[in-house]
């Protein structure tokens, strides 16, 4: 396992293209540089925080008030929800979206394609802390792809003798000019819990327009959405595999303003369009089986 920024370096940097070394607070980030596009990646977390096509605008919203050290999650980019998501079942005291974004990763493997795509591959690192939350044989890999689409993989193996359930979500923030202006499209007819409405069931009616605090989770659904950003003129594509669930949340002024890490009208700028497998879409894994779960993210014009 490398530790220092020498040696991940040595081990794993690609010339041109992928390089280690210090990010914001401290934290150790892999930073892409790839002629298709450039991203950086926080060890604390598997965080990917940013995100962009070569000569575009910046994919994924990262707040300018975002808190970055170690054992805290970042608010923007992409934090991972795993080993469950949102409260934990049984246990009120446990950490919410489970305990992934908040723990060290380690850099498995890198390698980078004739085209200028640069995969990175890191690996959740288990401790006796982690297994008392989460006391199961299993493992975690996050497979990041970048060039002008963004890739993401997160691969679950059970190890052990016995079946276990599995919550999950990538709770991507997307950056946009306005979010009053950026319908979401792809979830019409679709069944969802209303989490500000006490979580009444209710089915999507047309595009999600969002002008107050939303949070829905959209179950049995393995639809690709689309955010119609007309304030700058593009549309971002979020295409999924292995994922029944789609979550979307924007807290709003009031609840950003209690959040402390929003800054003003930073709701405006971004909306989470999450993939993931929660509720009664957790996944089951079997002894010696795996769980993929995939979300490709890219960006055209809007015509």
């Amino acid at each position: 396992m490398a530790t220092s920024i020498s040696e991940l370096n040595q081990r794993f940097a690609l010339p041109g293209l992928l390089a280690f070394g210090e990010g914001p607070g401290g934290l150790t980030v892999a930073r892409v540089t790839s002629p298709q596009g450039e991203a950086m990646i926080s060890l604390s977390g598997g965080h990917v925080m940013t995100w962009n096509p070569a000569g575009e605008k910046p994919v994924l919203w990262l707040s300018g008030y975002a808190t970055f050290a170690p054992s805290k999650s970042i608010r923007g980019g992409v934090p991972v929800c795993w080993p469950w998501f949102g409260p934990h079942a049984s246990e009120a005291g446990f950490p919410g979206h489970g305990f992934a974004r908040t723990v060290p990763w380690s850099v498995v493997a890198s390698e980078a394609s004739p085209d200028g795509r640069v995969k990175l591959t890191l690996e959740l690192e288990q401790s006796e802390a982690t297994r008392a939350l989460w006391p199961h044989a299993g493992s975690v890999q996050s497979v990041i792809s970048v060039d002008r689409e963004l890739s993401l993989s997160l691969v679950t193996r059970n190890l052990g003798t016995e079946t276990f359930v599995l919550g999950e979500a990538l709770h991507t923030y997307f950056a946009v000019g306005d979010v009053r202006q950026a319908p979401i499209h792809g979830l019409s007819g679709c069944t969802f819990l209303d989490k500000v409405d006490g979580g009444i069931r209710k089915t999507q009616d047309g595009a999600i327009v969002i002008g107050s605090e939303v949070d829905r989770v959209y179950v049995d659904t393995e639809a690709d959405c689309t955010i119609d950003d007309a304030s700058m003129g593009r549309r971002i594509r979020i295409r999924k595999s292995g994922s029944r669930s789609t979550v979307v949340w924007n807290p709003w002024s009031a609840k950003a303003e209690k959040m402390g890490d929003f800054g003003p009208d930073g709701h405006l700028g971004m909306v989470c369009v999450e993939t993931g497998n929660a509720l009664e879409n957790a996944v089951s894994v079997a002894p010696g089986g795996e769980h993929v779960m995939n979300c490709v993210y890219s960006i055209e014009a809007l015509s």
